[in-house]
């Protein structure tokens, strides 16, 4: 095996920083241990990485939980001289190939172990394996005979030993790293009867990573509430959480929600890394006259101009990147969020507390005292915060701010229901926009859609429509998802917004002070030249950009005019 230093190895390819191992050095010097797993602790690197480094380094191949099977491990290792609970013990798999006996453990430098096998009559020819903690105690507890039942009457100091456990808190580590690496925006572990399922969702959808026998859920569960600040002995009562930490080397915030369920609690991580690279207009994926006409809302001096869809379409990254648009040095910017998401350099960001009172209508009172020329409001979800912003959007502010409804047009109704008079809601709307997000085709492996026909045939009812929008193909180029390594199977990588954009008009603003049906706001909004998000999304497809499919799972499908 080759013996360069690991830290030498990251160093060399850029996985790490010089002071990254200065400041691992130091820690060792202290606590001990190898270097890579101070990294790791340190969240310079997430295991993947580490691992990814070490099958170089020792010339080992990195095996993933799914290449064994379990009846040739059990085969071989109740063969050997060792009882096979001794292997699992020290989470060693061992199985033979042509004649070979095959080692996969995550510590393939393990003196007791390479001892044992020496004595091993078994062990002829060896070919040793490297394998993620995490799969090595996934497969050394699936092949233990006896049954560990944890039970559910834990108190609440036992459940803090079993989360401050090493192999549990390095499990939650390590789970934090990949879903990271695989662009997650949440994990959600899920308890059955038998097993916790863990899943990632990955461009909005949910896709299992691996399940676990319900015995390890208790240590798991009370680890990831330990950490986010939950109370570890409430299991009755749903709880939310944060915490700001640095995983793989990024700084993350995690939001942590727990509720209870009939096998035990429900958890779900939204991840929020701190850094997410360039923020701007042209990365949201408008088409060019949405362009320009967000661009025009964002110069009016006043009014309130609201970004409406469900939890995760991508709302707050659209105001960030208004707010970056804007951000001249000119006008005075403040935000009041919750949580604040991203730091933008020149914007005043408050972050609201509600456990002290701190709501988003306190929070707004007080912006009005320090001459804002724009806010920017997380959220308006009650008619204090509605009242507030409506007042400051008609006192020479402009108000940017979310709001959950399914289309733009709804927005008028869901501000009525929470109390708004509708002549105010006239008076201080000037525009409203819906957005969705649909998963982008993998450019690796994106082929052409074999089923043209129908798709020619709704561009090209859709295409006339269209004639603000000079880019717009003239010809189609349907694609379809195939699947690879660099999309792992899927299809798809990375999203793309599709969005539906009203300006409020002096004829909208009369029939929205008459109250009119929604139907009636509807034909005007089309009259002017509204164009829904599913509309927009076969803009998208007909670019190669994502498919139909895609689009009407994304958006409503009932909202599509040229079906």
């Amino acid at each position: 095996m080759k013996a360069h230093l690991i830290g030498e190895l990251l160093l060399a390819k850029g996985l790490v920083k010089p002071a990254e191992i200065k400041n691992a050095l130091l820690v060792q010097e202290r606590q001990g241990g190898r270097i890579g797993e101070v990294l790791v602790r340190l969240g310079a690197i997430s295991t993947q990485t580490l691992y990814a480094a070490l099958a170089e380094q020792l010339a080992c191949p990195l095996l993933s939980a799914e290449q064994f099977d379990e009846a040739g491990l059990r085969a071989t290792m109740s063969a050997l001289r060792l009882p096979m609970s001794w292997w699992l013990d020290r989470q060693v798999l061992l199985w033979q190939e042509a004649g070979d006996l095959l080692v996969a453990s995550a510590d393939p430098l393990d003196i007791d172990v390479r001892e044992a096998l020496a004595d091993e009559p078994l062990a002829g020819n060896l070919r040793w394996h490297l394998l993620l903690p995490n799969d090595a105690e996934t497969w050394a507890r699936r092949l233990r005979v006896e049954v560990n039942a944890l039970g559910g009457a834990l108190d609440a100091r036992a459940l803090r030993e079993l989360a401050e456990d090493a192999p549990v808190v390095a499990f939650v580590n390590n789970t934090m790293a990949q879903a990271l690496e695989a662009r997650a925006s949440d994990i959600h572990v899920e308890p059955g009867e038998r097993e916790c399922m863990l899943r990632f969702r990955i461009d909005g959808v949910l896709h299992t990573r691996s399940s676990m026998p319900m015995d390890r859920y208790p240590a798991i569960a009370s680890r990831i509430k330990l950490v986010g600040g939950l109370d570890i002995a409430e299991r009755r009562l749903p709880q939310d959480g944060r915490i700001s930490t640095r995983v793989a080397g990024r700084e993350v915030d995690i939001r942590i929600s727990s509720i209870p369920a009939v096998y035990g609690e429900s958890l779900v991580l939204r991840l929020l890394p701190k850094e997410r690279g360039d923020v701007g207009l042209h990365r949201i994926g408008m088409e060019p006259d949405h362009m320009a006409q967000f661009r025009e809302w964002l110069q009016w001096p006043n009014g309130l101009v609201l970004v409406t869809g469900p939890t995760g379409s991508g709302k707050s990254t659209t105001l960030y990147s208004a707010l970056s648009h804007i951000n001249d040095g000119n006008r005075k910017l403040i935000t009041v969020e919750d949580p604040v998401e991203l730091r933008l350099p020149g914007v005043v960001q408050i972050q609201t507390q509600s456990d002290i009172g701190y709501t988003f209508a306190r929070a707004l009172r007080a912006i009005l005292r320090h001459d804002p020329d724009v806010i920017m409001v997380g959220e308006i979800r009650d008619r204090e915060t509605a009242e507030i912003a409506m007042q400051a959007a008609l006192t020479g502010h402009l108000v940017l701010a979310t709001l959950h409804t399914n289309d733009a047009l709804s927005a008028i109704n869901r501000l009525v229901d929470m109390g708004i008079e509708p002549y105010l809601v006239a008076a201080a709307l000037r525009a409203v926009m819906a957005q969705r997000l649909v998963r982008r085709l993998c450019p690796e492996c994106a082929v052409a859609s074999a089923d043209r026909g129908p798709l020619d045939e709704r561009w090209a009812r859709l295409r006339p429509r269209l004639p603000a929008l000079a880019e717009a193909p003239a010809q189609a180029g349907w694609l379809q998802a195939q699947g690879c390594a660099a999309c792992s199977g899927t299809g798809f990588r990375g999203r793309v917004g599709v969005y539906e954009l009203v300006t409020v008009t002096p004829a909208l603003q009369h029939e929205i002070a008459q109250s009119a049906s929604i139907d009636r706001i509807t034909q005007l909004a089309n009259a002017d030249g509204r164009r829904s998000m599913v509309e927009d999304g076969l803009i998208k497809a007909a670019r190669g950009l994502s498919t139909l499919d895609e689009v009407l799972r994304a958006a409503s499908a009932q909202d599509d005019p040229v079906a």
